[in-house]
């Protein structure tokens, strides 16, 4: 916190922290009621979009509410899935299952192949149109707290500051203040997760779950793209006991947008989400789809994964969570962005209708009153019992009896014969000890089809200036080398994506020291969660640092 330091303050109806498809959704709702409401939306990306990461599959549903023309107005929903496929990977073979043995949503026809990040670049527009100021490249660093304890606005624009303290180009940033304040932050957000333990929003919720999704976009040639293919996996590399899978989207301009999620309750310590990736490309039923293609872009990010269980009180006094802050992602599906946008629109109704009554800086228990009749929560409702199934049968009898539970749950409205299953615990308590696994050795990548780390992040086109503080903080620095080492081989170098995490040593192999390469921080925020000790807070950089991602 930043108690003592005067800065300039903006007045609004209401502010919105993230420019991700709950946010503008909201700030397009808020405009859509009453065009006279001001509005201001905080991206901390350079531009909306550039930390915009997504498979993506995008079902319309949410869209289409919010803008019943999208297609009149031109939204970069390009390409409609034609074909769908599930495969279950062997070490050497594999095996078609058959869609029509799925719940009828598991299918994705309707639904249209898409850049997540070009989605949100077109709703900006929308949104600047209907008189939204949006403020790209302006991170919130901190929430502002009001004399009741109510959040009244947050922080903004703080730049300059070095690791030794403000430098000569400091500047303070300044307070925006609203009505009501928006938190759609994304996975893990830091005023989210700041706010969640200041007014004891997930209490009564199971606790959250995770996984880290890993892309990469290709161009491939035209004899092997196939437009409008979905194309999902499961099985080899990851043995039973951990969950993950793949998706592989053909579309637009010869792209193949490809990527593997591990769940990050994953217990071996040496396991490597990152290398798994790359080992999973050479699969020959994987690798055809990437003869002569290129990679041309690369990035990372968590995946909410808890589902209804976890879902924390939206409302808390002076605001609300949005989308992935909230945790709205519809696991089975790989989907979350309808149901993000229609999270905004929910929130974006209760406030107007709020601010029309004279209110203010209150609880916004009419949002949750939304949510509790909304097809969002029907979805998740419907398939409550996946991730649970996972973790406690593993993928082979969890998937199978998972399969069964959302077939019965979709059939009756939302019966299961199990009840509704319990997360028990939190990623990173799931770590085990490294004494009790062996080391995994990762082939080295070819170049060709696998690629080690720099060179992908590298692709992320990722950068922070190196005078500024680091903005993964450790809460006590001899926690990586004094616990992390020695009882769980410090796994912060495996988990993460981008090599930010170091074991080093002298000449001697003594002596190990901890370095962070925050540099290479894409913005996944996987040591948040996954750290086994707890000791890392990943908080948001000086604006406008992080990846910048085209396509993605």
């Amino acid at each position: 916190m930043s108690e003592g330091v005067e800065r300039e303050s903006m007045e609004y109806d209401v502010v919105i922290v993230g420019a991700g498809p709950s946010g503008l959704a909201a700030a397009i709702r808020l405009k859509q009621i009453n065009p006279d409401l001001t509005v201001a939306v905080l991206e901390k990306g350079s531009e909306v979009g550039a930390h915009i990461l997504s498979g993506a599959v995008i079902d319309p549903k949410g869209i289409s509410e919010l803008f019943p023309n999208w297609k009149e107005l031109g939204a970069p929903l390009e390409t409609p899935v034609t074909k769908d496929k599930f495969t279950l990977l062997g070490p050497q073979g594999s095996l078609d299952l058959p869609m029509w043995a799925m719940p009828p949503f598991m299918n994705n026809h309707g639904n249209y192949i898409a850049s997540l990040g070009n989605v949100c670049r077109w709703l900006a527009q929308q949104a600047e149109a209907l008189g939204v100021e949006i403020y790209p490249g302006m991170a919130a660093s901190e929430a502002v707290f009001g004399p009741n304890g109510e959040v009244k606005g947050v922080v903004a624009g703080v730049f300059g500051m070095t690791k030794d303290g403000p430098g000569p180009d400091y500047q303070p940033g300044v307070e925006l203040h609203g009505k009501y304040v928006f938190i759609g932050e994304g996975v893990r957000g830091s005023i989210a997760k700041v706010l969640k333990a200041k007014y004891g929003l997930s209490k009564d919720s199971n606790p959250e779950k995770y996984g880290i999704g890993i892309k990469e976009l290709w161009q491939v040639p035209d004899d092997v793209f196939q437009p409008g293919l979905a194309v999902h996996t499961t099985g080899w590399p990851l043995d039973d006991q951990t969950g993950g899978g793949s998706f592989m989207y053909h579309f637009g301009e010869n792209y193949v947008a490809v990527g593997y999620v591990v769940h990050l309750n994953y217990k071996n310590p040496w396991l490597s989400p990152f290398d798994e990736f790359q080992r999973w490309k050479h699969h020959p039923e994987v690798a055809k789809y990437f003869e002569g293609g290129k990679r041309i872009a690369y990035g990372a990010r968590a995946i909410s994964e808890g589902g209804l269980q976890s879902i924390p009180q939206l409302y808390f006094p002076g605001g609300v969570l949005l989308g992935d802050s909230a945790g709205f992602v519809n696991v089975p599906r790989i989907k979350g962005s309808h149901n993000a946008i229609k999270s905004g629109m929910m929130a974006a109704e209760a406030a107007a209708a709020a601010i029309a009554a004279g209110r203010s800086g209150d609880e916004l228990t009419e949002y949750k009153k939304a949510f509790d009749a909304s097809w969002v929560k029907k979805e998740l409702n419907i398939v409550r019992n996946a991730k649970p199934m996972l973790s406690k049968f593993g993928t082979k009898i969890g998937g199978a009896i998972g399969m069964f539970d959302m077939w019965t749950a979709h059939l009756t409205g939302g019966f299961s014969f199990f009840g509704t299953l319990k997360h028990t615990k939190g990623d990173a308590e799931s770590t085990g000890l490294a004494k009790d696994y062996e080391p995994i050795v990762y082939p080295k990548p070819d170049g060709v089809l696998s690629f080690d780390k720099l060179s992908s992040v590298f692709l992320s086109n990722t950068n922070h200036d190196e005078s500024q503080p680091a903005h993964l903080k450790l809460r006590d620095p001899s926690v990586p080398i004094a616990v992390n080492l020695p009882r769980y081989g410090e796994p912060a170098r495996l988990y993460c994506p981008a090599g930010v995490y170091e074991v080093l040593y002298d000449e001697a192999g003594q002596n190990p020291k901890f370095q962070i390469n925050f540099q290479n921080c894409v913005h996944c925020k996987t040591c948040d969660i996954k750290d086994p000790s707890q000791n890392i807070d990943w908080t948001t950089p000086q604006g406008g640092d992080g990846p910048n991602y085209p396509n993605m």
